[in-house]
């Protein structure tokens, strides 16, 4: 069987799956998890009827398998098998769309939505501060609550183009003077280039602007394109 724990309320998912487990994980249990950037094509095919070499109880965490295209094709492919699996999977996964979030509650022994409240306005910089820090998990999440409160990619596209922009000011100078800003955000700015390999800054932009101009040209989806170049950041 398996049991999903989803929202933007990433600390309530987190704390629901934890007090789920500590309450219904058998002593004799093995407990692993599948992270979604590990993961390899085949482990939720294998976890589906694997056998504990002790005999006990078969527990899997999937973390966060939208983050990662194969994981979350591979794990929506087979709900049917996951519910009726001998083994039990405890599912935690950030926003989800209405198809997605449908797809998940009709096999899913008991699901659970934790949402921020509304009166918790989100910070729209906040992808922006992720991208700097190269925290692709947040990324991705900022993204998909970004897009569920309305906001046009073009917007989001804007956000992240304008950090990538203040990166490769200060890249290219030595001082907040020459580069035209402020302060605090170049040091900021100064600080998480050491996150970057040499070059990657520039491969970043390029790839942003090639993606922006491609969706409005009808190339690509622009939402889809978007997410797949947040997955490669």
């Amino acid at each position: 069987m398996y049991v999903i724990f989803f929202g933007s309320d990433r600390n309530g998912v987190r704390d629901a799956a934890t007090a789920y487990i500590e309450k219904q994980l058998p002593k004799d249990a093995t407990l692993s998890t599948i992270d979604a950037y590990d993961y390899s094509v085949g482990q939720i095919a294998e976890a589906l009827g694997a056998h504990s070499l002790f005999g006990g109880a078969e527990w899997f965490v999937l973390d966060t398998p939208a983050a990662n295209e194969e994981f979350k094709g591979e794990l929506e492919s087979i709900l049917p098998e996951l519910a009726t699996s001998i083994n039990t999977f405890v599912i935690l996964e950030g926003a989800l769309l209405a198809p997605a979030k449908k797809r998940y509650e009709k096999y899913a022994a008991e699901s659970k939505e934790f949402s921020v409240k509304k009166q918790e306005k989100a910070n729209p910089f906040a992808i922006a501060e992720a991208l700097a820090q190269k925290d692709k998990r947040q990324l991705w999440v900022l993204l998909q609550e970004a897009k569920l409160a309305g906001r046009r990619e073009e917007e989001i596209i804007g956000l992240l183009w304008w950090q990538l922009k203040s990166l490769r000011l200060a890249m290219k100078t030595t001082s907040a003077a020459a580069a035209g800003m402020s302060e605090f955000p170049y040091s900021k700015a100064k600080r998480a280039l050491s996150k970057f390999a040499e070059g990657e800054v520039d491969r970043l932009s390029q790839s942003l602007l090639e993606l922006y101009h491609d969706g409005h040209a009808g190339v690509r989806e622009l939402d889809l394109a978007l997410e797949e170049w947040v997955l490669k950041v």
